[in-house]
């Protein structure tokens, strides 16, 4: 896949509804998200005046999942910023390479699960706003 070949966007999970009122399953295969999945980490007990996030990934792909609660999303490609609420279990954010991102507004109970393309690697973070915006070239 070619990792500069589509922007951030929502996916759909496959939701399956128990029809005996026992609640709701999605999966997540091999078909689900653009990449396979090298590590799975979740964000926690965030304050509501917290935040989370504040870099970009240069090689790295991203999708995220609320499995429980809100928050917002906050993408910057360099040139303009776009919000996205994250409030369901069946629909993820995938996060393209070179896109800067920052975590907020989380609720109580809120869990955020993020399926990444690669294992960590500081190298491929940029972590300082006025980097990325060199590195993106504007």
């Amino acid at each position: 896949m070619d990792k500069k070949s589509f922007t951030p966007k929502i996916i759909d999970i496959p939701k399956i509804i128990d029809n005996k009122g026992r609640g709701n399953l999605s999966v997540i295969e091999k078909d689900s998200i653009p990449f396979d999945i090298k590590r799975v980490y979740y964000l926690y007990d965030v304050p509501s005046d917290a935040y989370r996030g504040g870099h970009a990934h240069k090689e790295q792909l991203e999708f995220l999942i609320a499995l429980s609660g809100s928050f917002e999303v906050i993408l910057d490609d360099g040139l303009k910023k776009t919000k996205v609420m994250l409030n369901k279990p069946n629909k993820g954010l995938l996060i393209p390479i070179k896109i800067w991102r920052e975590l907020e507004n989380f609720s109580s109970g809120a869990v955020c699960l993020v399926l990444a393309s690669d294992v960590f690697d500081e190298d491929d973070y940029i972590r300082d706003y006025g980097d990325f915006k060199l590195f993106k070239g504007s």
